[in-house]
């Protein structure tokens, strides 16, 4: 699903590529772009995994909303669909996150929800991630956050984390909550894959 990234025919082009000989892919397109068209977003309970791909997090949820989305994909979700994404397509399972769909980051607290608490991509992939978040956590502005630095991935099951799991070793994550005036870290064990 591309939708933060406006259905980029570049991006979905590059996806299909990624995955071809490997997976039976389709995208969803809500903006209707060549070659894929419309499709009913109802397809998504067809699908094993869905994918979201990074952009604008707050631009993805308004759309996703218009077209009924977010009960589709909970509806998928609870049978079996995995759910999974980077950057914005980590952002919106969550209840709020760490964007910068407005140019500078803020504090965005209008997530799915299907997650708790906030997300963070990029803690220390992109300059001031890291102290904003601890900023947005110790002031109330963020819930308890679960970050990730880049080639880092969170998994969950049922509600719970399950564990984090990444591409290469030097990359952590973080469950961030707020004690009294301030944000402490508590550092998540990152598995590495083989």
């Amino acid at each position: 699903m591309p939708t933060a990234g406006g259905d980029a025919v570049t991006y979905c082009e590059r996806f299909e590529q990624a995955f071809a000989g490997r997976a039976q892919t389709s995208v969803l397109s809500l903006f209707c772009r060549d070659p894929w068209g419309y499709t009913d977003p109802s397809m998504l309970l067809d699908q094993d995994l869905v994918y979201v791909g990074g952009g604008s997090t707050a631009n993805l949820l308004a759309v996703w909303r218009h077209h009924g989305l977010p009960d589709i994909l909970r509806r998928a979700a609870e049978q079996g669909t995995v759910l999974a994404g980077i950057s914005a397509g980590m952002n919106c399972w969550y209840e709020a996150s760490s964007t910068d769909s407005y140019g500078p980051l803020a504090p965005l607290r209008d997530g799915l929800g299907f997650l708790p608490g906030g997300a963070c991509p990029h803690l220390f992939g992109e300059e001031d991630r890291r102290d904003s978040l601890r900023r947005w956590v110790a002031s109330g502005q963020l819930p308890t956050t679960h970050a990730a630095d880049d080639h880092v991935a969170l998994v969950w099951r049922d509600g719970a984390l399950f564990e984090a799991v990444g591409e290469a070793g030097g990359h952590p994550a973080f469950r961030v909550e707020r004690t009294g005036d301030d944000a402490v870290e508590h550092e998540i064990p990152v598995r590495v894959l083989g």
